[in-house]
């Protein structure tokens, strides 16, 4: 646990109890060291280039993988065609960051009360190394520091744009307004060596991490509050202030955004968002066009829609059988549903043939923190019916729930009942993922990304040919 000063129990937490309060000496020693997350990053490069070098240079010949037509076609779907450092997806193993699984995270990463930090999970992608307290803690002040900067126009464009305009669209507006201050942009421009793009692209994604949640909680606060937000507490981590500044000083709210932006934050590099702002960088587009990309493929309902379209299949099933149905009336619902030739929304991935790690944490958080919750009891009862209705049908590979299951039953318990901002949520979290594999992007000079294309009478030659 992090802090001299535990938390408090109560829902409500005054100046006096938060986490995090370190004495004026203390604030002022971890000021005048060098960030040692950029000294970590450093010193761990060297090694990495050299063997990224060495397998290209003796393995680089070799077959992979092979693709067909149906995988073509199909959206590349399984086709292995990226390097990303920062986490790896397991079919049925789920994902791993840096190689931890999610429960080894919980237990491992520091925290300021249970879930883990995202400031330490974003350590923990850049490096690979579990941070200790004081490394999170100085991190910690970095950011708070960078968020302080946010410009003054990002402030008044993001106030300027029109209340019925989508959270999404507005969330890509102002990272995009970050641009102008780019040292990426900058040195690139002035002219630099390319061993030194990472640590311009470092700063980029630093302040875009810092930075972003102060702008999702402006949109939240204008568009469905009173435009009002709090500043930027110094004594608390990134999830408490997050929260505080959408208008939560509930402490278990707190807590939920700590895991949600945690499990959120990266899915390896093959998902729309990480894909497209991998994309947009390898052509050397500064962190900020290509995240602002990356959160234009995160709005699809495809991807990071995928909450909202899985609470309102929650609400529907309780509007026709009751809050609190039996497991015979949910099944009864979902039969209907799928008969009706619509889907179960929340069930299903592209790449998991089990229950995703992601919705059992959340799960496991309902039941310790509102395990009386109406709506999270359909979302377990669901867990019981839905995978052995869909496998009796035939209907999916994969029968199992994943992440978007479950979260929006989580946020509508704290009150949190605007579905359309549920993806604003999403597009922080995943910056911290996104921006770790920028950096490493331009770490191990990766080339522009230009895979070749075919025609459909290219296929039909190929088949003839076979």
């Amino acid at each position: 646990m992090l802090g001299v000063q535990a938390l408090v129990v109560d829902k409500k937490i005054n100046s006096r109890s938060r986490p995090f309060i370190c004495n004026k000496m203390f604030q002022t020693a971890v000021r005048r060291r060098v960030a040692t997350l950029k000294q970590r990053f450093a010193e761990t490069l060297p090694e990495i280039r050299e063997r990224l070098t060495k397998v290209k240079k003796e393995q680089g010949s070799k077959v992979i993988g092979t693709v067909t037509i149906e995988q073509l076609i199909g959206g590349m779907r399984g086709v292995t065609g990226l390097l990303t450092e920062t986490s790896r997806l397991d079919a049925y193993k789920g994902i791993k960051f840096r190689g931890l699984s999610l429960p080894e995270c919980q237990v491992r990463l520091p925290s300021a009360k249970r879930e883990p930090l995202p400031e330490a999970i974003f350590y923990l992608l850049l490096t690979g190394e579990v941070p200790s307290n004081e490394q999170v803690e100085e991190l910690r002040n970095d950011l708070i520091e960078r968020a302080r900067g946010l410009p003054e126009h990002t402030k008044t464009i993001i106030n300027d744009l029109p209340k019925d305009m989508h959270p999404m669209t507005q969330l890509s507006i102002g990272v995009l307004s970050l641009q102008t201050g780019s040292h990426f942009a900058k040195a690139y421009s002035r002219g630099i060596k390319k061993n030194d793009y990472w640590e311009y692209a470092y700063e980029d994604a630093m302040d875009l991490v810092a930075r972003i949640p102060e702008i999702a909680a402006r949109i939240y606060r204008n568009k469905y509050k009173d435009g009002q937000i709090a500043e930027v507490d110094p004594n608390l981590d990134m999830g408490a202030n997050f929260s505080r500044q959408l208008g939560w000083e509930d402490i278990d709210f707190w807590e939920l955004m700590r895991l949600y932006l945690t499990i959120h934050c990266d899915h390896e590099g093959g998902n729309v968002s990480a894909h497209a702002t991998h994309l947009v960088g390898s052509a050397l587009s500064d962190p900020f066009y290509s995240y602002s990309a990356g959160l234009n493929g995160l709005a699809g309902p495809l991807h990071g829609l995928a909450n909202q379209e899985c609470l309102r299949f929650l609400l529907s099933c309780q509007e026709k059988v009751g809050e609190n149905p039996s497991e015979e009336e949910v099944e009864h619902f979902v039969k209907e549903v799928l008969e009706s030739g619509q889907v179960v929304p929340g069930y299903g991935h592209a790449v998991l043939r089990v229950t995703d790690p992601r919705f059992v944490c959340q799960m496991d958080f309902a039941k310790r923190v509102m395990p009386e919750d109406k709506l999270c009891k359909v979302v377990r009862k669901m867990y019981r019916v839905v995978p052995r209705v869909l496998k009796e049908q035939g209907k999916t590979k994969n029968p199992y729930p994943n992440v978007d299951a479950h979260s929006g039953a989580l946020l509508m318990h704290f009150g949190m009942k605007e579905f359309d901002f549920y993806t604003a949520l999403f597009g922080v979290s995943r910056a911290l993922g996104c921006m770790a594999s920028y950096v490493w992007d331009r770490a191990l000079l990766l080339p522009i990304e230009r895979p070749g294309s075919v025609t459909i009478e290219n296929l039909e030659e190929f088949a003839q040919k076979q």
